[in-house]
């Protein structure tokens, strides 16, 4: 279902889907025992697609670009491509997971950024909405495995009402999950800073590739989100520093220049700024790399995920 690959330059890994036949789709939903080890994995990895999971059940913690909290079933926690997250003393763990590329939104694009304000948080306590989310979710999973005439609309439109779901069960959302094309705006914004690379564009190259000028990509932005996309990219520069420093054994050179900083020297200075901590203060506090490699990949069973 999803092999385990290093980047480049990089020692975080980086999990790309892989969804077996008869399953063409960038989709796959299943168990944590049925989509394999990975999905409770104890180091901090990247995943390139989006990963919500539904625990019901287990003791443990839930680690989302560095916030931990304890699990308490039951809870949704939602994945974005590029976030680094891992399980601490995760034992017992039931429910189920889902995983699904981009691509596979394409017919409900507004998904993407509701799913990006729900990755902000580390856990969706879910309240009244857990036993329609337990339903909606066991009757995607019998749809996955059973492939009957028609089953990936039906798929695709059963996380819609999932996403919805799960931000009803958030309130207030918070931003990036505003309707329209202000709402669309200020979420492609923060999906491009998000990808590899992203916190090395300037507010006027962002603007270049949304095809929107500098002017109008700052007033939309600000005004569905509350903050400037300078202030946005900052904050992203400063959680990718934290994620690498974290999670890899770069240097604090090699740390400034991935969090796009050509000068080690006023990266140290940001930093601290930004998080009132040297680079070198910060990584003491949080322990250094905790990747393990001798954990396998995840693996489909025999019958797929």
């Amino acid at each position: 279902m999803d092999e385990r690959r290093t980047t480049p330059h990089l020692d975080l890994p980086l999990h790309r889907l892989q969804v077996p036949l008869p399953h063409l789709l960038p989709f796959a939903i299943g168990s944590f025992d049925t989509i394999g080890p990975l999905s409770r994995a104890g180091f901090p990895h990247r995943h390139s697609f989006f990963e919500i999971v539904y625990v019901t059940g287990g003791r443990g913690a839930h680690v989302l670009d560095l916030v931990q909290r304890p699990l308490r079933p039951p809870q949704l926690c939602v994945i974005a491509p590029g976030q680094v997250h891992h399980w601490v003393d995760a034992d017992d763990l039931t429910g189920q997971v889902v995983l699904f590329n981009e691509d596979f939104l394409l017919t409900n694009p507004q998904d993407l950024a509701a799913l990006r304000a729900l990755a902000g948080r580390p856990a969706v306590r879910l309240g009244d909405q857990a036993g329609p989310i337990a339903a909606l979710l066991a009757d995607m999973e019998a749809e996955y495995r059973a492939r009957p005439a028609g089953y990936p609309g039906v798929l695709r439109a059963s996380l819609h009402i999932l996403v919805v779901r799960a931000l009803r069960a958030c309130t207030p959302v918070g931003p990036g999950a505003l309707p329209g094309r202000t709402g669309d705006l200020a979420a492609a914004f923060t999906r491009l800073i998000a990808t590899p690379g992203g916190v090395q564009r300037s507010v006027a190259s962002c603007a270049h590739e949304l095809g929107v000028s500098a002017g109008h990509l700052q007033a939309t932005v600000k005004q569905a989100t509350g903050r400037t996309p300078g202030r946005l990219i900052r904050q992203q520069q400063t959680l990718e520093a934290k994620r690498l420093l974290a999670c890899t054994e770069l240097t604090v050179r090699q740390v400034s220049r991935e969090a796009g900083f050509g000068d080690p020297a006023y990266f140290c200075r940001f930093f601290r700024r930004e998080t009132g901590m040297t680079p070198g203060e910060f990584r003491a506090r949080v322990g250094g790399n905790h990747h393990d490699p001798r954990i396998t990949s995840i693996a489909a069973g025999p019958d797929g995920p």
